[in-house]
């Protein structure tokens, strides 16, 4: 399996799983306060939307790296995708 090697992109996406935890917890606050499900829905496909986004700009890393063959990137994406 491959694994990240640049740390700066490691870095970046440290950061952006950090912001989704800080989304979630919102959601969390906002079902705790009783909000409006059409306000929490929202909250969540944002969260949802910012997790893909780690996802291909993961995947978008081990193409870069060049060292994951591409059947394997494909197989990684119909399974996880």
């Amino acid at each position: 399996m491959a694994t990240l090697h640049d740390e700066l992109k490691k870095k970046a996406l440290r950061a952006r799983l950090a912001r989704v935890e800080g989304q979630l917890r919102g959601v969390q606050r906002l079902i705790e306060l009783d909000a409006d499900c059409q306000e929490v829905a929202q909250q969540l496909s944002a969260a949802r939307k910012a997790l893909d986004k780690a996802f291909f700009t993961l995947v978008g890393c081990v193409i870069e790296q060049g060292d994951f063959p591409a059947h394997k990137v494909a197989t990684l994406l119909a399974k996880f995708a």
